[in-house]
């Protein structure tokens, strides 16, 4: 029997844009919280470097703004810029008061806490827990969202898709809630609220090698793209430079906080390449690194390259970089004495649902916040440790604007519950795993850092492919997880070639063999759905 739900506010995601949305809007409301694995699951816990923002008297919100520009490439909607560098010291204040343990210093003008530097900032101003900042987040928001009261926790749920009927008050179509499996059990539920909050995070297992959990299937971006609601810019992901290169070692990211305290990248023979392609060497956007590495890697024929940060002192290594060391150590590698082999891996989706300032989409009532949505703050490149900056920032704007409309939203109509009648039980899973791989796979070597466009229209044509299939075994068999999560990848993944496809130019992240030079006009590329929400509606009476 299916289970029926309501909550005042439904948000969907546990990182630190979904965290910080429940803990802003419990201080009135009811809130249900909702995560696919474990609180502690999401791609926020992984984060290692730290989260930006004006936190030293010798920075400014203006310098800020101006490094986030740059290396957004042009493509960054400045309100948007300096908005979140305007509300980043009131973010961080608030991270210290839910009791995150920042690192500490005495060094003048610092407030009390150390601040690193990483590419593309022309300050330090990451503030961070050693190597483990998205753990230290994470640890203290699950905490307070696990004694709130007004927070109800529904771990192991995953969407299977949005609710929406006629806005009585309006002409528009609105979010009433989402359909929900309860992976553990199989059954569904009814999750019903007049305001639904997306913080999915993003889409980064679409490709093979990726530093993220395999949580990052884009569910919130597909599943506001099935409502009508627009996205851009999804051809831009972003590609770690540095990723752990061992055969055991899965998903393992290299903090970029390595190169802001003297890190260099070397070739197998030891000699340093950044030189040769930035200014800046190590410490240029990551864009740019990424790219040398795949561009040396290839020249070379070789299976990765090397970050060496043995020059500096053993102590200073062991302080500042302990979860890097126990887990190289882990695999052999002593990082106070050897380089660490490293590779690019899919990192960061910078683009998503399209929002305005208080994270509303297209359609009425739904909110998106953090990495699955598109805000403009990125641009072609996101700027190193903007990312959780972002999610706070946005997600407490989101619950205030909730909190201040919430009573003029019209009472709720009663959904309809799933109707899983018409399927069976499938016996047949190692479909889906190999769905699974073919598209991880053909995104890698056709969608990944360098492009072409017969690169793009042979992925255009597996991943509609794989879409036919993945169509006739969702009709047909009971929902799972697995098979929800690769319904939702490939959808995302054809709106990245599309996407990709429409971009004729090289830009940031986008760098395309056929069209290297930059385009004369920076243009966002929107992705407008056949439904797309924002029209009105008629609503019969």
């Amino acid at each position: 029997m299916a289970k029926r739900n309501q909550f005042d506010v439904l948000v969907v995601g546990s990182g630190a844009a979904g965290l910080t949305a429940a803990l802003q809007l419990a201080e009135h409301l009811q809130v249900g919280l909702i995560c696919k694995g474990e609180l502690l699951s999401g791609s926020t816990m992984w984060a290692q470097g730290g989260i930006a923002g004006v936190f030293d008297q010798n920075d400014s919100v203006d310098l800020h703004v101006e490094d986030t520009a740059r290396a957004g490439a042009g493509l960054c909607h400045m309100d948007s810029v300096r908005f979140t560098a305007e509300n980043g010291p009131s973010a961080l204040h608030w991270l210290i008061d839910q009791q995150v343990e920042f690192t500490r210093s005495e060094e003048p003008g610092s407030n009390g806490y150390h601040l690193t530097k990483e590419g593309g900032h022309s300050h330090r101003r990451i503030l961070h827990s050693a190597d483990a900042t998205g753990k230290a987040i994470s640890n203290a928001l699950v905490d307070k969202a696990r004694q709130h009261p007004n927070i109800h926790i529904h771990q192991h749920h995953a969407v299977i898709d949005l609710i929406t009927d006629a806005d009585p008050n309006s002409r528009k179509l609105r979010c009433i809630g989402a359909y929900v499996l309860d992976v553990k059990s199989g059954s569904s539920a009814v999750m019903q609220a007049k305001a639904v909050v997306l913080a999915t995070g993003g889409a980064s297992k679409a490709y093979l090698y990726t530093s993220n959990p395999d949580g990052a299937s884009g569910d919130g971006i597909a599943v506001a793209w099935r409502r009508g609601c627009r996205v851009a810019n999804m051809e831009f992901n972003q590609f770690h430079p540095t990723c752990l290169y061992h055969p055991e070692a899965r998903t393992f990211l290299i903090t970029e906080a390595l190169r802001g305290e003297g890190a260099y990248l070397l070739l197998p023979n030891g000699e340093r390449f950044m030189p040769r392609f930035h200014p800046d060497a190590e410490l240029a956007p990551r864009d740019i690194v990424a790219r040398a590495i795949d561009h040396e890697m290839k020249r070379l024929g070789c299976e990765c390259l090397y970050l060496d940060i043995s020059h500096r002192p053993a102590e200073f290594i062991e302080k500042h970089f302990p979860t890097v060391r126990k887990r190289c150590l882990k695999y052999g590698i002593d990082i106070t004495r050897e380089p660490i082999p490293v590779v690019p891996a899919a990192h960061y989706t910078c683009g998503g649902i399209m929002v305005d300032s208080y994270g509303r989409t297209d359609l009425q009532n739904l909110y998106a916040v953090g990495e699955a949505a598109f805000t403009g703050l990125h641009g072609a490149n996101r700027l190193a440790s903007n990312s959780l900056l972002e999610c706070v920032v946005y997600a407490r704007a989101a619950a205030e604007h909730i909190k201040s409309v919430f009573s003029g939203i019209a009472e709720l109509s009663k959904a309809a519950l799933w109707d899983e009648s018409q399927v069976t039980h499938s016996d047949e899973d190692v479909v889906l795993s190999h769905n699974w791989d073919e598209l991880r796979r053909f995104m890698w070597d056709y969608v990944g850092i360098v492009r072409t466009d017969k690169r793009l229209e042979r992925a255009l044509h597996r991943v509609q492919v794989l879409q036919k299939e993945i169509h006739e075994y969702y009709s047909n068999y009971k929902i799972s997880k697995n098979l929800l999560e690769v319904r939702n990848l490939t959808m995302v993944a054809e709106l990245i070639i599309r996407s990709a496809a429409r971009r004729k130019e090289s830009r940031g992240l986008h760098y395309t063999l056929d069209y290297p030079e930059l385009a004369p006009v920076a243009k966002d590329t929107i992705m407008v759905p056949d439904n797309y929400a924002g029209q009105d509606i008629i609503v019969s009476s």
